[in-house]
């Protein structure tokens, strides 16, 4: 009996040390950091609200502490990272001048002749087609480019009146277009570079209650003769040429 006794009080006090080392090892309240935001600029992760902190199951240990922290995390909804386009910038072309441009009824012309300040004036071409200058009279214009013209004038000048003429030709105001149908004020409008059916019926006074906006017939002549064609709305239009915005049917 002495000897058993003597082993109970060692084995006692081995069962009470382990049981409070048991205790002693319960981890206490988790705390996690929350994410930064530079972390979410520099990674793109999205900022989840950190998990708060939750006190350990009694008896469960680390273990336990860990279940009830993951039990207890919002679950984040995974979502596709949201890259953002990129975007082109684009300076507007400038307006230029078109040397393929031929000249018809309506067009006025600056025609410089270097040194002969008598010459240089503005000219219109006439219905006829012509323009009229001193010296050299009448001036086939219809149908040619600024470049032809000056050549033509050059050529009259020098057949006995100027040696070395030197001569510039440009458009001053282009020949006017015109615009018909259901627009609030159909009529004759100057014609500005780079002209679209849009700028035209804006000029127009802007689309009536009652005009079909998806296409318009746009009247063109030129050298090849008279033709029609039904255009959209961002469509170009040349000097002359006449826009028709019909009546819609429903």
């Amino acid at each position: 009996m002495r000897v058993v006794r003597a082993f109970r009080i060692p084995i006692t006090a081995i069962i009470t040390a382990l049981a409070l080392s048991g205790c002693m090892r319960t981890t206490g309240p988790v705390a996690v950091a929350p994410q930064g935001d530079l972390d979410q600029m520099a990674y793109g992760q999205p900022n989840i609200p950190p998990p708060q902190a939750v006190a350990a199951e009694p008896g469960g240990g680390a273990i336990g502490a860990l279940r009830s922290a993951f039990a207890s995390a919002p679950r984040a909804a995974s979502a596709p990272a949201v890259v953002a386009a990129p975007v082109a910038y684009v300076d507007p072309a400038p307006v230029r001048y078109d040397p393929a441009y031929h000249l018809d009824a309506g067009d006025k012309l600056r025609v410089v002749v270097y040194g002969q300040e008598g010459l240089t004036n503005t000219y219109a071409v006439s219905a006829g087609g012509s323009i009229t200058m001193p010296l050299i009279g009448s001036v086939p214009a219809r149908g040619r480019t600024t470049a032809g013209l000056a050549a033509e004038i050059s050529a009259k000048l020098r057949a006995g009146f100027i040696r070395e003429p030197s001569v510039a030709v440009e458009i001053e105001t282009y020949r006017p277009f015109f615009i018909l149908g259901e627009v609030a004020a159909p009529g004759q409008y100057p014609y500005v570079p780079n002209m679209t059916v849009e700028s035209a019926v804006a000029i127009a006074g802007g689309f009536s209650p009652r005009a079909r906006r998806d296409s318009v017939t746009v009247t063109h002549t030129d050298a090849a003769g008279t033709a029609r064609f039904i255009v959209p709305p961002g469509s170009p239009i040349s000097p002359g040429d006449t826009v028709l915005v019909s009546e819609r049917w429903f």
